[in-house]
């Protein structure tokens, strides 16, 4: 019997291709998405992509989307408490486990299996381990569209906020960057795939650096 499975939906490339993973393994079925959105800002925690974006990519991929919401600063103990009350819910609505797009951040992998360990939801990383820039190539060939919506400017340039990830982008990357951005270099918004039924069109706003990060504002319409 498949697993009644929640994925983790950052809005970008990662979570995408891991629902599309997923979608193809008889052992899961993907019933809901979850996000969490910074509430005062009401956009996507650490991708800062706009609520209205994110509630259009989960009527593209035909998805229930469940959203977490986070106070502005959110300790880690007020986070911790907020997903637990999450973490509860699912499990009485019947959930049985959490996806993640996690792709090998052993650090990251282990604090999601110690916090989900004992609550009846079992954690899934259905694209853990894959190599990054064979991955990230994938992706491209699969017809993936997405957009840079952050960087981290102690990482990579400035200049990639914004830009689509695409080939270009991969060869312009710093040698020591990682082609998916695992290590934080950036984040992306996704506008189409092999997920969605259709393409979102949106469009790209205003950049805007706050400390040490660049985010580009994406608009649908």
């Amino acid at each position: 019997m498949a697993l009644k499975t929640i994925l983790s939906w950052s809005s970008g490339k990662d979570s995408a291709w891991a629902l599309h993973t997923l979608k193809q393994d008889p052992d899961y079925d993907v019933v809901g998405l979850l996000t969490t959105v910074n509430a005062a800002a009401d956009r996507v925690a650490m991708h800062g992509v706009r609520r209205e974006i994110l509630e259009a990519q989960a009527r593209a991929v035909g998805l229930a989307l469940t959203v977490v919401e986070l106070p502005w600063p959110c300790s880690n103990e007020a986070y911790e408490a907020l997903m637990r009350g999450f973490v509860e819910d699912a499990v009485a609505a019947g959930i049985e486990a959490v996806a993640f797009g996690d792709l090998f951040l052993e650090d990251v992998r282990g604090y999601r299996e110690r916090q989900l360990a004992g609550t009846g939801l079992t954690p899934i990383f259905p694209i853990w381990g894959l190599p990054t820039d064979k991955l990230a190539r994938e992706m491209i060939a699969a017809g993936i569209v997405a957009h840079v919506s952050v960087v981290d400017t102690r990482l990579i340039s400035s200049d990639f906020s914004g830009r689509r990830f695409d080939l270009t982008l991969l060869e312009e990357l710093p040698a020591n960057a990682d082609p998916c951005g695992e290590k934080g270099e950036f984040h992306t918004c996704v506008s189409a795939g092999p997920m969605f039924a259709r393409p979102l069109n949106i469009s790209i706003g205003e950049r805007v650096q706050r400390e040490d990060f660049v985010y580009s504002d994406f608009i649908i319409g």
